[in-house]
């Protein structure tokens, strides 16, 4: 029991550390050198759109890892099995964090995908400028609910080790 304890939350874990992480090195990282490199917004704004794409699909597999995880180490703590009990901060914590990766990976980064390949393909001057306003105004929301999932992810994360540490 304690073997598979350790590895449930090792997992979770590393899910933590992709859902963070990989948001960071995006925002941190390849966004910059993206557009320092690639010279034209429409081929790095689309290449930007794909990574976000694959990013949300680790989030996805992020979120399966965490949520059964959660309940796993809940059942044990019901069954006796473990001494810590799931408290109602780290379920917020997840829930809240799953509503906004559904959020954006379901509903918001497809539409703002839609309006940004609207936007490159928009000829004339006067319609692209319009596109690219829809888009940009479609892509501030995905933007904070991005920086509000990492934050999220850190209260989970710092939460989780504080639970380690004897008061």
């Amino acid at each position: 029991m304690r073997q598979g304890l350790i590895a449930c939350i090792t997992c979770e874990l590393l899910a933590l550390a992709i859902w963070i992480g990989g948001l960071i090195v995006l925002v941190a990282a390849v966004i910059p050198a993206l557009f320092n490199t690639f010279g034209g917004q429409d081929s790095g704004g689309f290449f930007l759109t794909r990574a976000f794409d694959g990013y949300n699909r680790l989030v996805l597999g992020a979120s399966i890892v965490l949520t059964l995880g959660i309940v796993w180490r809940a059942w044990l703590a019901q069954q006796g099995k473990a001494d810590q009990e799931i408290s109602r901060t780290e379920w917020l914590l997840l829930g809240g964090m799953l509503l906004t990766a559904g959020v954006i990976t379901f509903v918001l980064h497809p539409q703002t995908a839609a309006l940004q390949a609207q936007a490159f393909a928009s000829k004339g001057e006067e319609a692209r400028k319009a596109a690219f306003e829809a888009f940009f105004q479609m892509h501030k929301p995905v933007r904070v609910l991005y920086i509000v999932n990492v934050g999220l992810g850190i209260a989970l994360l710092t939460l989780r080790v504080r639970s380690w540490i004897p008061r």
